[in-house]
């Protein structure tokens, strides 16, 4: 396998001694909290940022090796960091052994460094590339470059998860049912691309950093959505990948305090996440909003989402488009039951919403809210423009609302037909077989 595209951590195997076994647990735990600072330093300090991920790699695999034979280091980041940083250099020798930028970082190194590099990095004690003072800011860098317009959807997620997140192409892979040389590929096409676009290692000018943050926001939503309601396979939530674009999330928010919408982004996930519990049965059948017993949600998160929202809406400067979402989410956090909800007001949002960030979807969820406002046969007429559009061609979510709609005005054919269609385009199998004994309900 090339340099690029090894996975982030050897796969986890359940045999071997106790030792090896407890150096590859103390490997990935730190790699998976610490590994976005530790990519970030380096990348600053080496100025390539493909580079900077392998030597961290590199490192990450010297750990397996070293920490089972003497045991995890006092200082495991820095270990890690000084590992990496001799293989940068390593790597700059290879390439020209007269080349200025070698000769500038060999510098840094003292001679003892050089000779002795494995005892250096044991308390990892030498002049690291870790400056508290601008941690921060490579974190957030790193987030900005992984998510950097040049590159499509697909590989800017995949390129996020890997390098900020910590996950391997594995579990990335695993994620999102697609396989695992698939996700390879997207990251050292990423990459190769990052690189040959000229893409600078660091934040961008204050001018352009709000419209790039979009981006970057863009993508945690997609990680989440995947992870909220799987459009694949066989399990309608993919909570680990949920919860890794909360935990994402709420390093963004504390690196851009004053950025609202991150805060109605985050505000967004913990309300969402907050109903995960009730989501789903016993045996991970979808269970139906009206359904869920609402006192397995989840208080905390509906706390921590409540106060996100509170700080965007702090801010002065109207909800964004995540942040109206997060108040339809309140909305429903606050409510005891389906009737008692407010629905008229998440008619209102819905319509800011559809204002903000049009889209079809938004419009179809607001036809779904102003059903349970004011009756079916005013939101059939709003479907129903939806389907003369064409712009949800392909979507299992038109049927399934247009077959709800027609189910409670007791058009009951047309109903059925509608649920079978959707379920035949649904393509997760959960929501497929929930869809189906809908139609088969209905006699």
């Amino acid at each position: 396998m090339a340099r690029a595209d090894r996975p982030a951590l050897m796969p986890t195997t359940p045999d071997g001694p106790p030792i090896a076994q407890s150096a590859r647990r103390a490997v990935e735990a730190v790699w998976r909290i610490e590994s976005a600072r530790i990519v970030g330093a380096l990348a600053r300090y080496t100025g390539d940022f493909e580079l900077a991920e392998d030597v961290a790699q590199e490192a990450v695999a010297e750990a397996l090796v070293t920490w089972s034979r003497e045991g995890a280091p006092a200082s495991p980041v820095g270990w890690l960091l000084a590992t990496a940083r001799r293989r940068a250099i390593d790597s700059f020798r290879r390439k020209a052994a007269l080349d200025e930028r070698y000769v500038q970082l060999a510098g840094q190194l003292t001679e003892g460094e050089l000779s002795s590099g494995a005892a250096t990095a044991r308390d990892g004690s030498d002049d690291l590339p870790w400056d508290p003072d601008r941690v921060d800011d490579d974190v957030l860098a790193l987030m900005f470059t992984a998510c950097h317009p040049v590159l499509s959807p697909e590989a800017r997620v995949a390129l996020t998860l890997r390098v900020v997140g910590g996950l391997s192409s594995e579990e990335i892979a695993r994620a999102f049912l697609v396989p695992v040389p698939t996700v390879q590929a997207r990251i050292t096409r990423a990459k190769k691309t990052i690189a040959a676009a000229g893409v600078p290692f660091e934040l961008p000018p204050s001018e352009d950093r709000r419209e790039r943050l979009g981006g970057v926001l863009s993508v945690l939503y997609v990680i989440f959505t995947e992870g909220s309601t799987a459009t694949t396979g066989d399990s309608l939530l993919r909570p680990d990948l949920a919860y890794e674009a909360i935990r994402l999330a709420r390093t963004l928010a504390a690196l851009l305090p004053d950025e609202p919408e991150v805060y109605g982004l985050l505000a967004l996930f913990e309300l969402t996440a907050a109903r995960f519990p009730a989501r789903t049965g016993p045996d991970g059948e979808p269970v139906l909003l009206e359904d869920q017993d609402r006192r397995r949600w989840d208080r905390s998160a509906i706390r921590r989402g409540l106060a996100a929202l509170g700080r965007a809406s702090a801010a002065g400067r109207g909800l964004g488009p995540y942040g109206l979402q997060a108040a339809i989410a309140a909305c429903h956090a606050s409510a005891s039951s389906v009737p008692e909800t407010d629905w008229e007001r998440i008619v209102l949002l819905y319509e800011a919403l559809g204002r903000v960030a049009p889209s079809p979807v938004v419009d179809l969820n607001r036809a779904v809210a102003v059903a349970m406002a004011y009756g079916p046969e005013q939101a059939l007429s709003m479907v129903d423009g939806l389907v003369v559009s064409d712009r949800l061609a392909g979507s299992y979510l038109l049927p399934s609302v247009r077959g709800e709609l027609l189910a409670r005005l007791g058009r009951t054919a047309e109903a059925r037909a509608e649920l079978e269609l959707a379920a035949r385009l649904c393509g997760n199998d959960r929501e497929r077989s929930l869809l189906l004994r809908k139609a088969a309900a209905l006699t």
